[in-house]
């Protein structure tokens, strides 16, 4: 199993590089879920399927959180580099 290195440890252009892939992944995923939002939305509001399948794409959402949490732990991490 890999092994986690902690923020503190890592380079500034590696942390530029992690922000960048987390980045590109939030951006591709919220893409796709809200894609997959938007035909959920359609065929509950057209077809004969059950409201509940709106809940579905919504609570899909929450496995983008851990993500914009790291996020956010790594611009912090920055900030604090660059004042320094």
């Amino acid at each position: 199993m890999k092994k986690v290195i902690p923020l503190t440890e890592l380079s500034i252009e590696e942390l530029y590089k992690k922000k960048q892939t987390i980045k590109g992944a939030l951006i591709g995923l919220g893409v796709v879920m809200l894609a997959a939002f938007a035909v959920l939305l359609y065929l509950v509001v057209t077809a004969k399927t059950p409201k509940a399948l709106a809940a579905i794409p919504i609570s899909c959402m929450l496995a983008l959180l851990p993500a914009f949490i790291s996020l956010g732990q790594i611009n912090t991490e920055i900030k604090n580099r660059n004042s320094k």
